[in-house]
């Protein structure tokens, strides 16, 4: 099936060595997490060839920014109508390197398709301001200029779909970009840099999108320390953006960071508790508990807890998990085995901290990265808690008040989703407040994860501060410039200053 994925998808074996950019580094293999089995290996790009990427991108942002954004935009649409031709292979092969369920991997290329979509409705939008001045015959305004070559740091969760976030709302105003895709899904990117390198020589455009294969210390290092990268655009761990934080702060660089959750959702009293269940289920258990808006901690009010925990507990224990590319399995594998490890010694942490695992936890038989879902009832935000691990883990606690159960939400270091399940409108008005959750973003009602792209997407503390997607997010991208226009013939100054020479001169 693989072969006949990637002759679909222009993927012929030399193409994956190079991609249209030479590689020289030595070969890395992509590995199925549903059998653990190589699926193919790809050449790896190194500093040198890293170091003809940026010049070309440098080239290729000086005739790219002369564009006319409309025009930058088409190139974009074209592309979305390439991934809705390409939808259901380059899904089968997300599935197949990632280990998603394939309904997840359609939506997750649908994202990109709709990130096209909204990136050229912007294209005809990228608009300023007019500012009344203080001054007589003049004019006050602002404007938006494109910013230069980007770099495009993204994780292997969402391995298609964040790197559209980025890479359509940089297009259209007007960047160039070099995209450094997780080593854990090098097919993917490559088809998608695939369906795209087409559409661009197509319309004879070079040098806008541009792949580049590494590891993070020999490209991801050198990467984020290119001071002809005005701005780097990362995806990951907290760790891991603390590092890039600090190495682009000191060559004074951009930094937009989308790092770590650790998600809370709030059961209230007057919760409707169907809909708090099926909504619990898809953000913990959605992914295999790897998407970084993944519900990890459930706070639910003591007086439900006792006739809401058996039936959260009999729904784990109903959920089909096997090989994600079958329709009917909800769950699908961890990507590798440290992903596994790292989910059994949380759990052993937890156990000795005072935590009962009361389902899954487990490593299933049969080859594969495949665990069985867990839900641990913990007396409160425990040391092993505050951390996230990257793992279908779901800690529940208990809690009196709404202000204890928002303190306990917002009593880690990260910041990215929440949600409450309430019918009452002051429970819901007060979560959403500004003495509510600290989260770049707060739901009423659904889940935590499953965001909409016309929404900024993003988190505070720890998760970044950083917002991609939709809203104004494009501003990301761009310079501002401030402009004052005098069309008179006087010199008025601002804040009634003046400055007049002697007459004698």
């Amino acid at each position: 099936m693989l072969d006949r994925l990637l002759s679909t998808l222009g993927l012929v074996p030399e193409s994956l060595y190079s991609r249209g950019a030479p590689a020289h580094g030595h070969e890395f293999p992509s590995i199925n997490p549903t059998t653990g089995e190589e699926l193919a290996t790809v050449r790896l790009h190194t500093r040198e060839d890293y170091g003809h990427l940026v010049d070309r991108a440098q080239e290729g942002f000086r005739a790219w920014r002369r564009l006319p954004a409309p025009v930058r935009g088409e190139v974009v649409r074209k592309f979305g109508m390439s991934l809705r031709a390409m939808k259901v292979p380059l899904a089968k092969l997300l599935t197949l390197e990632m280990g998603k369920p394939i309904s997840e991997s359609e939506g997750e290329v649908q994202e990109m398709i709709d990130m096209c979509d909204f990136a050229v409705g912007l294209s005809r939008q990228l608009h300023g301001l007019t500012i009344a001045s203080e001054r007589p015959l003049h004019r006050l305004m602002e404007q938006w200029h494109p910013l230069g070559p980007i770099g495009i740091i993204t994780a292997f969760n969402f391995p298609v779909a964040v790197w559209a976030w980025n890479a359509a709302l940089a297009a259209v105003c007007g960047d160039t970009m070099i995209w450094k895709p997780s080593p854990e899904t090098p097919l993917t990117s490559l088809a998608v840099a695939r369906l795209v390198d087409q559409i661009c020589v197509d319309a004879g455009i070079e040098n806008v999108f541009l792949l580049c294969l590494g590891d993070a210390e020999e490209i991801g290092e050198t990467m984020i320390a290119d001071r002809r990268l005005p701005l780097i655009s990362a995806t990951g761990s907290t760790r891991m953006g603390a590092r890039v934080g600090e190495v682009v702060a000191r060559r004074l660089g951009r930094s937009l960071l989308e790092l770590g959750g650790n998600n809370a959702a709030i059961v209230a009293p007057s919760a409707d508790l169907e809909l708090a269940l099926r909504a619990i289920l898809f953000a913990a258990v959605g992914t295999a508990g790897q998407r970084c808006t993944t519900l990890r901690r459930l706070l639910v009010h003591e007086s439900l807890l006792d006739a809401f925990l058996p039936r959260l507990v009999a729904a784990y224990r109903s959920i089909p998990i096997g090989d994600p590319m079958q329709p009917g399995h909800l769950m699908g594998p961890l990507v590798n085995e440290a992903a596994c490890e790292a989910m059994a010694n949380s759990l052993m942490h937890v156990r000795e901290q005072g935590g009962e695992v009361l389902v899954g936890g487990g490593r299933r038989e049969g080859g594969g990265f495949f665990v069985e879902p867990a839900i641990v009832r913990v007396p409160n935000n425990l040391p092993v808690v505050r951390h996230e691990t990257f793992a279908p883990i779901l800690y529940v606690m208990s809690y009196r008040s709404l202000d204890e159960a928002i303190a306990l939400q917002n009593g880690v270091s990260q910041g990215l989703s929440s949600s409450i399940f309430t019918r009452d409108v002051i429970e819901s008005e007060a979560f959403l407040s500004a003495v509510g959750s600290d989260c770049g973003i707060a739901n009423v009602n659904i889940g935590t994860s499953g965001a909409e792209i016309g929404g900024a997407f993003g988190g505070e503390k720890e998760t970044g501060g950083g917002r991609e997607a939709g809203s104004d997010a494009w501003k990301a991208y761009m310079r501002r410039q401030t402009c004052t226009i005098n069309y008179g013939s006087e010199l008025p100054l601002a804040q009634g200053v003046e400055f007049h020479l002697p007459e004698s001169t």
